[in-house]
């Protein structure tokens, strides 16, 4: 089953129940589709600084609020290598992963190996190389083992992105919807923003919760749909309005 243009929702069906391939292309993280705001603006102001303190930053912040995707471009813009700190193991360790150049660690409060970041990040500085770290949380609050990674991380400069302001939670969720290729009434997304929380995490779960259910039923998005599959979002007493 495919989506249709011009039409409300996904196409509809009538042999039943359709099973949900993960067939969407990846939504490209560019500069061009990052939704500024407020909130975000201490964070691309560190961004856009041509030195930073040892060469080291730290971004954090809750989830959905776009960390990986500024992470994607300032990697583009800068020409890092972009690693995954979950992937990390004893193995990669022993090996000695070498990057030369600058380097995008994702999910940094998480490393699958302790020792391989802290390499990284030694060889990073003797090459005089710059390293953007992303991570749910600070470097005060990971948990890290290692002493020398751990006083590491903690002399890195930080920066956090902040739950989205009303006006970004808006163009928020019609972006989500956008991405999917979903067409949606306005009285439904106008009642899901008002009735979902104030997290940037909130909206990204639901949309991809809909858009799953959506396409596995060939039916439209509606509030009746989303009241069945998000009652763990919705407001509370805001359900069966």
């Amino acid at each position: 089953m495919t989506k249709q243009d011009g039409q409300e929702g996904h196409a509809i069906s009538d042999a039943g129940p359709q099973m949900a391939f993960p067939l969407r292309r990846p939504t490209a993280m560019t500069a061009e589709r990052f939704i500024t705001s407020p909130s975000n603006a201490p964070v691309r102001a560190w961004l856009s600084r041509k030195v930073w303190p040892d060469g080291r930053l730290w971004l954090w912040g809750p989830a959905g609020t776009g960390k990986t995707h500024l992470l994607s471009v300032w990697a583009q813009e800068h020409d890092a290598t972009i690693l995954n700190a979950r992937l990390f193991s004893h193995a990669s360790s022993g090996g000695r992963i070498r990057v030369r150049g600058n380097l995008a660690i994702d999910n940094a409060d998480s490393p699958g190996d302790e020792a391989t970041m802290l390499h990284l990040l030694n060889d990073a500085l003797t090459q005089g190389d710059r390293v953007l770290m992303v991570g749910r949380l600070p470097p005060s609050r990971s948990h890290v083992s290692l002493p020398d990674l751990g006083s590491r991380l903690r002399a890195t400069a930080t920066t956090a992105t902040g739950e989205p302001e009303d006006d970004l939670r808006a163009t928020l969720l019609l972006s989500l919807l956008a991405d999917r290729q979903l067409v949606v009434s306005q009285s439904v997304t106008e009642w899901l923003w008002r009735h979902l929380p104030r997290t940037g995490n909130a909206l990204v779960s639901a949309v991809e919760r809909l858009d799953d259910a959506a396409l596995a039923r060939g039916t439209a998005i509606t509030r009746a749909l989303a009241r069945e599959m998000l009652p763990d979002l919705l407001m509370p007493d805001m359900s069966e309005e």
